[in-house]
C-alpha cells in the first residue's frame, strides 16, 4: 500500500512538472480575425478631459489600422479593436480594472490610462502577470526606477517638461546681462506624482544655475483657487511662474493671472491646449510658454498617419478639434504595439514583450526608442509661446521655429 501511495504521489509530480515544462506561451486575446487591446481611462472624475483625449487617440489609430487592411501576424491580417473601462481618475480603480481586463477578459495587450498616478495603479499589476503595457500619458519618473519588464512609455518623463523654462530664463538673463543665478523662481503644482516630478525638475535645474526659488507652494486640491500664490508673487516678483496641475490647473492659471493682473515675466504650464486656455480665455492667455510633447509642425512621419500635420488634419476631421499632445502620444502607443506585433510575428506576450523592448521607430509623433527601464530616450521635449492665439515653438532655441516674446507684456500695456 505505502508502495502504491508512493508512486501515485511520484506520478502527480512528475505530471505537475511536465505541465510547467511543456505549457504553451501566453497568448494574446484574438477573437476572429481581431486582436483585442484592453484599456483603463478616466472617463469620469478630474482626469477626464485628458481621459476623452487618450480614448481618442487610441480610437482613431483603430480607425486607420483597420481601414488599411489592418496587422499582419502568422501570415494572416488582423483588425485591432479596444476594450475599455472607466478607472474614474482613480489609481486604485485602474488597478482593479487591469486585474479584471486580464484575469476575467482575458486581454493580455494593455494601453496604459491617463496620467502618471493611474498609471502606477496599473504598472504592478500588469508586471505580476508578464503582461505588457504601452502608454503615452504616465510620465511621472517614478515608474521607471521600479525595475519593471513590461511597462514602455513613449513620452518624456515629467522631470524634463518645464525644465527647459528654467533653461529659457538663463538664456533670456544672458542676453540682458544678468547673471542667471540672479533669476528669481516660483512654483505652484498639484500634490500628485507627475506635477512633484515637474517640481523636481524644475528645482534641480534652477540649481544648476544658482537660481533661487523664492516660493514653493501646493495648489489647493480641487485646483478652484491659487489667490494665495498669486498674491507672494505680487509681492516678490519672481522672473519665473512655474505651474502644473493638468487641465484644471493650467485653466486656474490663465484665468487668475489675467483676473489679478499679476505682472511675471515668464509664465510656464503643462496641459494649455487640453484646457483650450486660448478657446477660453483668449488674450488673456497670449505669452504664456506652454509645456508639450508634441507639435503638428515637426516633420516626423510614419506609413499609417504620414507627417505630423496629417495626423493633425485626420483628427481634427474626425473629433472636431486641433489634437493635444495627450492624443498624438496614445496613438504613438498603439502605433508601437502594432510595430512590435509584426516584427514578433507572434502572440506570443513574451516575443511581443521582447520586440517592444527593442523598438526603434519614427512615427508621426516622432521617434521611439526606450532605454533599460522603459522610457523613450529618442523624443525631446517642447516649449511653445502663445502668441496672438497660436502655438509658436520657441524653445529649446536651436530647435525653434520662432522666438520667445520676453518679458510678458505688462497687462497695463496689453
Amino acid at each position: 500500500m505505502a508502495s502504491k501511495q508512493r508512486f501515485l504521489i511520484t506520478l502527480v509530480v512528475s505530471l505537475a512538472v511536465f505541465s510547467l515544462i511543456f505549457a504553451g506561451p501566453v497568448w494574446a486575446k484574438v477573437e476572429g480575425d481581431t486582436i483585442i487591446f484592453g484599456a483603463a481611462v478616466s472617463f469620469t472624475g478630474k482626469y477626464s478631459t485628458n481621459g476623452k483625449h487618450t480614448k481618442n487617440g487610441y480610437d482613431l489609430v483603430v480607425k486607420r489600422v483597420n481601414e488599411m487592411g489592418g496587422v499582419k501576424v502568422g501570415g494572416k491580417t488582423y483588425k485591432i479593436a479596444i476594450k475599455y473601462y472607466d478607472d474614474e481618475s482613480t489609481p486604485a480603480r485602474a488597478g482593479q480594472l487591469a486585474d479584471r481586463l486580464i484575469k476575467q477578459d482575458e486581454i493580455k495587450f494593455i494601453l496604459g490610462p491617463y496620467g502618471s498616478g493611474p498609471t502606477k495603479g496599473i504598472a504592478p499589476i500588469t508586471e505580476k502577470y508578464k503582461i505588457p503595457m504601452v502608454e503615452g500619458n504616465g510620465a511621472s519618473r517614478s515608474l521607471f526606477n521600479k525595475g519593471y519588464k513590461y511597462l514602455f512609455a513613449v513620452l518624456s518623463t515629467s522631470e524634463q517638461y518645464l525644465a527647459e523654462a528654467i533653461h529659457l530664463a538663463a538664456e533670456q538673463a544672458k542676453e540682458a546681462g544678468r547673471d542667471p543665478s540672479s533669476v528669481k523662481i516660483a512654483i505652484a503644482v498639484e500634490n500628485d506624482p507627475f506635477s512633484m516630478d515637474i517640481r523636481a525638475g524644475v528645482v534641480e535645474d534652477a540649481e544648476k544655475y544658482g537660481m533661487k526659488v523664492v516660493i514653493d507652494d501646493k495648489l489647493p486640491k480641487e485646483l478652484t483657487d491659487m489667490t494665495a500664490t498669486l498674491t507672494k508673487v505680487k509681492a516678490l516678483k519672481p522672473d519665473v511662474l512655474v505651474v502644473s496641475g493638468h487641465s484644471k490647473g493650467a485653466a486656474l492659471a490663465v484665468r487668475q493671472t489675467a483676473q489679478m493682473k499679476v505682472d511675471v515675466p515668464m509664465l510656464a504650464i503643462t496641459h494649455c491646449e487640453a484646457a483650450d486656455v486660448v478657446g477660453k480665455f483668449g488674450g488673456d492667455a497670449n505669452y504664456t510658454l506652454c509645456a508639450t510633447q508634441w507639435a503638428e509642425t515637426m516633420t516626423y512621419k510614419d506609413d499609417w498617419f504620414g507627417f505630423a500635420g496629417d495626423y493633425a488634419e485626420d483628427f481634427e476631421k474626425e473629433y472636431g478639434y486641433p489634437p493635444p499632445y495627450q492624443a498624438a502620444e496614445s496613438s504613438a502607443a498603439v502605433l508601437v504595439y502594432i510595430d512590435a506585433l509584426q516584427r514578433a510575428n507572434s502572440f506570443d506576450t513574451e516575443k511581443v514583450r521582447d520586440a517592444i523592448a527593442a523598438t526603434n521607430l519614427q512615427t508621426f509623433y516622432g521617434w521611439v526608442k526606450f532605454d533599460e527601464t522603459g522610457k523613450n530616450i529618442a523624443k525631446p521635449m517642447v516649449l511653445r509661446q502663445i502668441q496672438k492665439g497660436r502655438y509658436v515653438p520657441v524653445a529649446p532655441t536651436k530647435f525653434a521655429s520662432g522666438k520667445v516674446i520676453y518679458p510678458r507684456p505688462k497687462w497695463v500695456d496689453r
